[in-house]
């Protein structure tokens, strides 16, 4: 029985509120859970739980909830100046000085920043950038732009076209023209008896495979997550990028790295690219570049893309009401000046995230664990029937629903992909949180084992 304020808020969203990837019909049915307030790695709900978020909102709160220092910048920007456009040959102090503060933390040569408010709005900008790009070089048939199986780059129509998540299409006649997807590296669900290196470097000649199908003269750009995020926390082997960059530089296809989830610490390095052995033209972020505080994403440009579309490039036909917003922008170089100030990134690539991966990696031997998989702050749980032949409950147990749902109960979120459990917490959870976190995931799996095989 819930409290009569939660009853009366879940009957309003009932009547009024739509919900992202939600059936709205059976949303109804059960009720929203009504998200109160949330202090560093833990979220209250209006009935009084306290749930460890282990997915930092949806992949975001980097620096944790309840950051003061950021409500006082947003509160003092609104203040000195809540809006204004970078339209019509005008900047804020904010916009600028979060530009050159992105180019001293991004990879080498990624000196150009244009901003929007989503990592789906960035994908998309990316997609009109690439043909831009290629319509200024006079190769304007070099427009398609490969993607992957299982990949996740957004909503907009162009974003959702370069998702590999095939769900997503039907619904709106997607994917457009000129999108296509590519073997997708995860070794475990595709590489059968081969070494993982081995099957990497097959996955990333798929990309040639098709680049070849197509036409390198009709392929623009290779877009992919430096670990795929929303598709399971996919890790490729290590051979899988520096093989996919070789190709994309021989047959002159641009490389884009979609950092929007890696990004900012994730990995443990401030982005995925620097250790996956990617050296992107462009690259796309949002999420950990606000914590989550406020909506801001951006597309860094290389120097050798920018610099051709700043010569010759005239000019830019696209841009947002809220690009640069000042309010936005002003949290987001606070929080990378807290990520630097407190050396949030370097402790999860030496402390935390080892030791989180670690702890993670004892449940390899649960009768339901197939994989654990990770990077830093990142990981997926694989649930399976069978370990010993990698073989998956049946679709209609949903067995990744279960296990989340009794992790819910033991006071940990996590996200169930398919039979995958993904985990994302805040970067500054400690070692102690992430005993709480693994003493209610490994609750949450022996409870679900004897409902899975009853």
């Amino acid at each position: 029985m819930v409290s009569n304020m939660t009853a009366v808020l879940q009957d309003m969203d009932r009547q009024h509120h739509m919900h992202p990837f939600s059936d709205t019909k059976a949303l109804n049915e059960k009720g929203v859970r009504i998200i109160t307030k949330a202090e560093g790695c833990h979220m209250w709900t209006s009935e009084g739980e306290r749930v460890m978020d282990g997915m930092a909102g949806l992949w975001c709160v980097n620096i944790g909830y309840g950051r003061k220092e950021l409500a006082e910048v947003a509160y003092k920007q609104m203040q000195e100046l809540p809006y204004y456009n970078t339209f019509f040959q005008t900047s804020t102090q904010p916009a600028t000085e979060l530009s050159a503060k992105l180019a001293e933390v991004t990879p080498e040569g990624l000196n150009h920043v244009f901003y929007a408010n989503s990592g789906s709005e960035a994908n998309d900008t990316i997609a009109k950038m690439v043909r831009w790009y290629w319509n200024t070089k006079g190769k304007k048939s070099k427009k398609t732009i490969i993607s992957r199986v299982n990949a996740y780059h957004g909503v907009t129509m162009a974003a959702a076209s370069l998702c590999g998540l095939f769900g997503m299409h039907p619904q709106f006649d997607l994917p457009l023209p000129g999108f296509t997807h590519a073997d997708c590296p995860h070794w475990y669900r595709f590489g059968g008896d081969m070494d993982p290196e081995e099957f990497g470097i097959q996955a990333a000649r798929s990309v040639e495979t098709m680049i070849l199908q197509l036409g390198a003269e009709n392929v623009g750009a290779f877009i992919g997550e430096p670990i795929m995020g929303a598709g399971g926390v996919l890790v490729p082997p290590a051979s899988y990028w520096p093989e996919v960059q070789r190709i994309c530089r021989e047959h002159d296809v641009l490389v884009i790295a979609d950092e929007v989830i890696c990004g900012f610490g994730r990995t443990g390095t401030w982005f995925g690219s620097e250790q996956l052995g990617i050296d992107p033209d462009f690259m796309t972020m949002a999420k950990g570049l606000s914590s989550g505080y406020q909506p801001i994403s951006g597309v860094m440009i290389h120097d050798r893309i920018a610099d051709t579309l700043i010569d010759i490039g005239g000019e830019l036909q696209h841009g947002f009401t809220y690009s640069g917003h000042p309010v936005a922008s002003a949290v987001a170089l606070e929080n990378i000046n807290i990520l630097q100030r407190e050396g949030i990134v370097e402790t999860v690539g030496a402390e935390t995230g080892p030791y989180f991966q670690a702890r993670l990696r004892e449940l390899v031997d649960h009768p339901l664990v197939g994989e654990v998989r990770g990077l830093g702050m990142m990981a997926a749980v694989e649930i399976v029937e069978d370990k010993a032949i990698r073989k998956s409950f049946d679709g209609s147990k949903e067995a990744g629903r279960i296990v989340r749902d009794l992790a819910w109960d033991r006071g940990l979120l996590v996200r169930a992909t398919g039979d995958s459990l993904v985990m994302s917490p805040p970067l500054v959870m400690t070692k102690a949180d992430i005993d709480e976190l693994m003493t209610a995931l490994s609750g949450a799996l022996e409870a679900a084992e004897p409902v899975l095989r009853g």
